[in-house]
Formats: C-alpha cells, sequence, structure tokens
C-alpha cells in the first residue's frame, strides 16, 4: 500500500475559454462587463474626489477590428495589474466588498459601496469576442503607465507604458465572426440600453458629445413627480401604465423604483412578471424569476435592489437571505398598495380588477389576501345586476320557511346557455342567482364563502336536485323522481326525469348540466380512441373531484298531457308525445342530441304518425 499527495492541475487556457464561451448566455455579456469594470474605477476615483464625475468612452476600429473601452477611473499600477488582472477569482472590486484574504486587501484602500463587480471574471468574458487583449492603464497616485497583454493561452505580457493619462483602456482584438462589433455602432448602442442605461457614469460612443446611456430616471427620484413618472414608464416600456405604483423601502430590506400595472391582459397564470432589476443602476435581467407573487404577473417596472447579489455571470440574483427579504418586502408592499385602494379609492381598483378580472380570480384561489382585496371590489355576474360579494351575501337571506340550518343561500349558474332562462326564473324572487361560466370564478366564490367565518353560508347550483330550489325558487310542489317505468322510458334523452306540480300551462321544463354533457364529450371521445392517454388521465383526475350529475327534466303533473300520458302507459302514443316534449325541452336550453335519441325521436314520429293517420301500406 501507498499514498501520495498530488497538486490540483488547472488547464489555464481551458479555463479561459470556458470563461469566455460558456458562462454567459449572451454574446453582448462582454460589453457589460467591461462597463461595469470602467463604472466601478470611476467610482473609486469618486470616493477619494467629491468633485470628480468621470465618464466611459468605447471606441471602435474597423480597420483594425478593434474595439476599446476608456475610462478616467482610478487606474492600475504595475502590482495592481499583475495581482487582479491575471487571477481568476480575485477582483478589486469583491475584495473592497469583504472577499479575499486580510493580505490581499491591504493592496488597496477604499470601499465597495457604489460598486459592482465583485468576482475578479468579468475581464476574461472578452475572449467571448476577443482573442487578444491589451490594457493600458496608470493610476492617479502613480507617475508610471502600464501595459498588461494576454492571448487565449497562458502568457500574459505586463510592461511598462508610455501612457500619461489617469485611467484604463482595454482593446479587444475581435474574433472574425464578431468583428461587426467595430464597423456597427448599433448592435454597442442595444447593449449600452440593455445593461447600463441607467449608471450614474455617462457612456460616449466614438467620441461624441451625446451620451447614450439615459442615467436620470423619475423612478430613481426619492420624491418623482406622478406625472412625470408615468410619461417615462409609457415611454421606456411602449404602453400606458393602468397604475403607478413609486417604491421606496430602506428596511428590512432596500428597494427603489416603480412598477405599474399594464394594460396587457397576460394569458394564462403562469406567465412571469416582465421586471427590470438593477444593482447600482447596472441591469441584471429584466425577468427574475420568483421575485414578485405569482398572483402579480400584469406587473412591470424597474427595480435598484441594492441588497441582492447577482450571480457569477451577473443574469440573475443568488436566491439567499437577502432574496428572500427583497421579495417578502415586495409582497407586504403590494398587497399593502392594494388594500389602501380598495379603502380610498374603489372605483379606480375596481377597474383594474375587471380588466385583469379572470388573472386575478385565478390567482386569488390560492391567496386569502387578495381574496380579501377582491371581495371588496370584484363584482359577481347575477340575475340582478352586477354584485359585490358583500352586496350578493346580504341579498341571499334564507328562507325561514324552508331553511333551518343555513343563514344564507347563494344560488348559482354555471351553464351560459342557462343564463337568460334562470334570470327570468330569479326574476320574481328577491333572491339572486350569480352566473359563474368559468370554474374558477366557481371555486372563487366558495372560496370566499369559506372566508366567511362564524356564519351558516350554502353554495348552491340552481337546479331543481338542490335542496329546496323547487319549491322556494320555482314554486314547485312534491318534487319526485318519475316512477322506474317511466324513468327507463326516458333513457334515451339522457336526463334525469322528475315529476313535480307547478304552471299548469307548462308541461315541461329543462336544466341543463355543463360537466354532465362535457363528461359525456370526453366518453364518447375515448371510446374513439381520439384522447392521449395522459390527457386522459387529467381529465379522470378532473371528473373524480367533482360529482358530474345529470340534465334535469321536470314534468308538470297537473298538465293534462302529462297526465293522460301517465294513464295510458309508456306503449301509448301520447307517450311518445310526452318523449318528443322532453327531447325538445333539452334541445331548445341548448342540450347537445346523442345518435340514441335521435333515432328514439324519429321511431316516435313514426309512431305518433302512425296512430294519427294509420298504416298505408
Amino acid at each position: 500500500m501507498w499514498t501520495r499527495q498530488i497538486p490540483f492541475r488547472v488547464d489555464i487556457a481551458g479555463v479561459i475559454e470556458i470563461m469566455g464561451s460558456s458562462l454567459y448566455s449572451r454574446v453582448d455579456t462582454p460589453i457589460r462587463e467591461l462597463i461595469q469594470n470602467a463604472h466601478d474605477a470611476i467610482m473609486r476615483r469618486r470616493s477619494r474626489d467629491l468633485s470628480f464625475r468621470g465618464r466611459i468612452d468605447i471606441h471602435q476600429n474597423a480597420a483594425d477590428g478593434t474595439l476599446t473601452f476608456t475610462d478616467d477611473g482610478i487606474g492600475l499600477n504595475a502590482a495592481d495589474a499583475e495581482q487582479f488582472l491575471g487571477t481568476l477569482g480575485i477582483g478589486i472590486t469583491g475584495l473592497l466588498k469583504g472577499r479575499g484574504t486580510d493580505e490581499q486587501r491591504e493592496v488597496i484602500n477604499g470601499d465597495g459601496e457604489h460598486l459592482i463587480g465583485q468576482f475578479g471574471i468579468g475581464l476574461f468574458s472578452a475572449f467571448m469576442l476577443a482573442d487578444r487583449l491589451v490594457v493600458e492603464s496608470r493610476r492617479e497616485d502613480w507617475t508610471e503607465g502600464i501595459c498588461w497583454e494576454a492571448g487565449p493561452g497562458t502568457t500574459i505580457t505586463l510592461s511598462s507604458s508610455d501612457r500619461t493619462e489617469v485611467g484604463t483602456s482595454v482593446r479587444l482584438y475581435l474574433k472574425p465572426q464578431f468583428r461587426v462589433m467595430s464597423e456597427s455602432a448599433e448592435p454597442l448602442e442595444a447593449a449600452i440600453r440593455e445593461y447600463a442605461d441607467f449608471l450614474t457614469v455617462p457612456i460616449h460612443l466614438n467620441g461624441s458629445a451625446a451620451r447614450v446611456n439615459v442615467i436620470n430616471v423619475a423612478w430613481f427620484d426619492p420624491t418623482p413627480d406622478s406625472e412625470a413618472l408615468e410619461l417615462e414608464l409609457a415611454n421606456y416600456f411602449n404602453e400606458s401604465p393602468l397604475d403607478v405604483i413609486p417604491i421606496r423601502v430602506e428596511k428590512p430590506a432596500s428597494i427603489a423604483g416603480a412598477l405599474y400595472i399594464s394594460p396587457q391582459r397576460t394569458p394564462g397564470f403562469a406567465d412571469e412578471s416582465t421586471v427590470a432589476v438593477t444593482v447600482r443602476r447596472m441591469v441584471i435581467s429584466r425577468r427574475v424569476r420568483d421575485l414578485l407573487p405569482p398572483w402579480a404577473t400584469f406587473l412591470r417596472g424597474v427595480l435598484e435592489l441594492e441588497d441582492c447579489l447577482p450571480t457569477a455571470s451577473r443574469e440573475d440574483l443568488v436566491r439567499d437571505d437577502r432574496f428572500q427579504i427583497v421579495r417578502s418586502t415586495l409582497n407586504e408592499f403590494l398587497f399593502t398598495h392594494l388594500e389602501r385602494m380598495a379603502e380610498e379609492e374603489p372605483s379606480r381598483l375596481e377597474a383594474i380588477v375587471n380588466w385583469h378580472r379572470y388573472l386575478l380570480a385565478g390567482a386569488a384561489l390560492a391567496e386569502p389576501r387578495l381574496r380579501e382585496v377582491l371581495a371588496k371590489v370584484y363584482r359577481f355576474r347575477t340575475s340582478r345586476g352586477a354584485l359585490l360579494f358583500d352586496e350578493l351575501l346580504q341579498k341571499s337571506l334564507a328562507d325561514a320557511l324552508h331553511e333551518t340550518d343555513a343563514e344564507y343561500v347563494i344560488w348559482y349558474n354555471a351553464d351560459r346557455r342557462q343564463e337568460r332562462y334562470l334570470d327570468d326564473v330569479f326574476s320574481a324572487n328577491p333572491t339572486p342567482c350569480v352566473h359563474v361560466f368559468r370554474s374558477f370564478e366557481e371555486n372563487l366564490l366558495a372560496a370566499m364563502i369559506t372566508d366567511q367565518s362564524g356564519q351558516e353560508i350554502d353554495l348552491r347550483p340552481a337546479t331543481p336536485s338542490s335542496d329546496n330550489f323547487a319549491d322556494s325558487v320555482m314554486g314547485m310542489n312534491e318534487l319526485e323522481d318519475v316512477p322506474p317505468t317511466w324513468a327507463d322510458f326516458f333513457r334515451s334523452t339522457q336526463a334525469r326525469v322528475l315529476m313535480a306540480s307547478f304552471d299548469k300551462n307548462l308541461p315541461v321544463v329543462a336544466f341543463l348540466n355543463e360537466r354532465y354533457e362535457l363528461a359525456q364529450t370526453f366518453e364518447e371521445l375515448r371510446r374513439d380512441g381520439d384522447i392521449p392517454k395522459g390527457f386522459q388521465r387529467l381529465i379522470d383526475a378532473h371528473f373524480r373531484q367533482a360529482p358530474t350529475g345529470q340534465n334535469e327534466v321536470i314534468l308538470n303533473r297537473e298538465h293534462r298531457i302529462v297526465q293522460r300520458a301517465f294513464k295510458q302507459g309508456v306503449s301509448s302514443p301520447l307517450a311518445s308525445v310526452l318523449r318528443l316534449l322532453v327531447s325538445n325541452a333539452l334541445t331548445s336550453a341548448g342540450a347537445g342530441r346523442g345518435k340514441e335519441a335521435a333515432n328514439v325521436q324519429t321511431e316516435d314520429l313514426d309512431w305518433i304518425a302512425d296512430a294519427l293517420w294509420g298504416n298505408d301500406q
């Protein structure tokens, strides 16, 4: 047996290749990284000279195929260049923020309060675009300039330079496929606006006196003018906000910026909000996942999150404790904003809720606090007009003659085909019928009822099989199923047939059940083999959660056709007439008709014709 220690070997050229080609997802990332390094150098010089402003210049040279980034920041001396430029993972900014050893931090002065970078890898991103880098620099407190040069291999050349200007220039000798970066200003301008539009350091291109980046925006002002803020957001995002939410929080997390409610109706509940996140004004991402609550997908805006840490690629935020604090702070801020609007500006909030009605209704199913807000401004469609939940509840007091347990009974209809008919049914009744044509709206109503602790509230479908619907709403008496013989006779109609006493002028009344018909449709598709197995499992699970019920038909035992048909029995022509009336009532209400029902209807018509005129043959 033997043991030996071996060194940890690193292929430097391979690491540089990985850094340059695999760490970042976008080809314009090196532009962001080099601007960031220049920004941090200027911030370090500003910390020593409060009157110093600084600027960043980017120059293109199509003839040489080069791209040069120049700043007038603090600069580097030979020791700085040797220690920091050629060492992966050790960056000046990172040391100022507390990373590295005490010995390393002794080399530099200052603090990292206003700096962005920290990982010491940004320079190497330039190898995405270039096969050679040349850095020239002079530190403000140094008499000699330096020149640092590296290619894709392991050799770095460090030499003196006759540079006299304080600051740093980084020249990229572009690879052939990226020489367009030295020829066209458009990709550079786009990258600057994408990442550095809000940096407090002006960025100039090819010596132009006009800066490319915006710098000053209303949403970062401590006390922004509301009209200016709305206008700038509209111009920046190219849409008109429905509502603007300025945000400035210091504790427990530092958050500055503004969000607005987009007029775009977001399709589905899983779409992510589009919020640009900056750290010290550098854009990290325009779509940070999990930052805002799941229900807030209609929000847009820009947020400065100084407390959050970017990932090494600086394309996202680290999901650490600081991120979670920011997330919970934003959640509380947004809820507080909506709750204040519900109390002080209910009409304004109601308009917003109506615009994003179904998204909010669906999201509120899993968020009780959002339901509390919606209960104050969300109007349900009913037979007595659009009603808030509290208004609906007050109009749904239980009839003491028919109810012994429930304090309130809320009737609802989930089938659009029956809306007009049920409006007529409930027109003479002080109790409204709620029309919920989407399942999540039905569930929202049920959830709001559940939230009313201490009150006995029943939610019932407006169908004859529901307790007390026939007698208290329809004015029907003695509701019962038809005898088994007649139930079998009506089997082809695929409806549950009942009997009751009501208006003598009406022989039959039909009520539809959308879930039943939907289940029947899926069953037919399943038998035909048209539904994928995975989808079939979802369908089965859906219908297991709630019974499908049936379409229901009520025969009026007081009507003479019904009376005579029942006296003559199921084999009489009058029984066929009655079955035709049942089928027509279902069809008139909007029910579909299967093949068996169509065949039986044909047989009934033939039987009636023979009975009336005899068989000509």
